[in-house]
């Protein structure tokens, strides 16, 4: 089960951080169809939120298809995303880890890594569109 956390300094809405956070686990596949969130309850009493936060989170989260709720038993995954295989995302993180070390051997800082990161990513992106 997932165990959400809540970064107070990030500027995000609280609802939006648990909602990263479902589709994270859903990518890294910590969470599959058929597993079940932690109830309203259980996030509020972890994170002393209001509870219309987690129901705004879980309703986004169903707009989209990802999760349902069936009344009585909780909310469940309804469905993956991500694209690559899990053994293809670990052999990807073991590049992007010897990236990132490469990097910071250079002298780059996060915000460096993060801008460098972010311009790859649009002009690869850029490219697909052409």
């Amino acid at each position: 089960m997932i165990e959400f956390h809540l970064d107070h300094r990030s500027g995000v809405a609280t609802y939006l951080q648990l909602v990263h956070q479902v589709k994270q686990a859903l990518r890294l596949g910590t969470l599959r169809p058929g597993d079940k969130l932690p109830t309203a309850r259980e996030v509020v009493d972890a994170l002393a939120i209001n509870p219309n936060t987690v129901l705004k989170a879980y309703r986004e989260l169903e707009r989209e298809g990802l999760v349902a709720g069936r009344p009585g038993l909780g909310t469940f995954v309804q469905r993956s995303i991500g694209g690559a295989r899990l053994a293809d995302q670990a052999a990807l993180r073991r590049d992007l880890d010897a990236w990132v070390r490469r990097a910071r051997t250079a002298g780059l800082d996060r915000d460096d890594m993060e801008t460098l990161f972010s311009m790859a990513m649009v002009d690869c992106f850029r490219e697909d569109t052409a």
